[in-house]
C-alpha cells in the first residue's frame, strides 16, 4: 500500500436509466480537461451516501431524485486521480427522478457555451452503445461494464 495515502476521498454518483435504456451522462469541464462521467459528486463530513447524491442532484439538475438501490462500491484499491495523498471510494446507486425533467438534454457530447472549469451538459445515451474508453476515470468504466453486462442478461429474460 502506498505510504503516501493519509485519507479517502468518496464520491457518490446516479445511475439513471430511462425506459429507452439511456442512461444519462454528465460531462463536464473541470480542472481544465474534460471529463465524461456520472452525475454525482463528493461525500461531505456529516452527509450519509444517499444524502449526499440527493444534494448533488439539486446542486447538477435543480431537482430531487429518489434513490432505488445501491448498485456498486469500489472493492479495490484506487487512488485518488488528482491527489497523491488520497484514495478514492466511489458509490453509486440506482435513481430516478421525482418529477418529469426540466434541464436541458443535449444530443452531442460538451455542450456548453463556454469551455472553462464547471461547464456541464447532460445527454441520454443508449447501454449497449456506451464505449467504456469514453468514460473519464476507471471506476466509471468498470461500472459501464458492468452496466452492459446487466442489460444483456436483461435482454435474454
Amino acid at each position: 500500500m502506498n505510504s503516501k495515502i493519509t485519507r479517502y476521498i468518496v464520491r457518490v454518483y446516479a445511475l439513471i436509466i430511462n425506459s429507452n435504456d439511456e442512461i444519462l451522462l454528465s460531462d463536464e469541464y473541470q480542472l481544465n480537461m474534460r471529463m465524461t462521467k456520472f452525475p454525482g459528486g463528493g461525500m461531505h463530513f456529516g452527509e450519509g451516501p444517499m444524502d449526499c447524491l440527493k444534494r448533488e442532484a439539486i446542486e447538477e439538475f435543480g431537482q430531487e431524485i429518489e434513490v432505488l438501490e445501491h448498485f456498486y462500491t469500489t472493492d479495490y484499491f484506487q487512488p485518488a486521480q488528482f491527489y497523491d495523498d488520497a484514495q478514492l471510494l466511489s458509490i453509486y446507486y440506482l435513481a430516478k427522478f421525482v418529477e418529469p425533467i426540466h434541464f436541458k438534454i443535449s444530443d452531442v457530447p460538451f455542450d456548453f457555451e463556454l469551455e472553462e472549469n464547471g461547464a456541464q451538459s447532460f445527454r441520454w445515451e443508449k447501454i449497449e452503445n456506451l464505449e467504456v474508453d469514453k468514460m473519464t476515470f476507471p471506476i466509471d468504466k468498470l461500472v459501464v461494464k458492468m452496466l452492459k453486462e446487466k442489460n444483456r442478461i436483461n435482454d435474454k429474460v
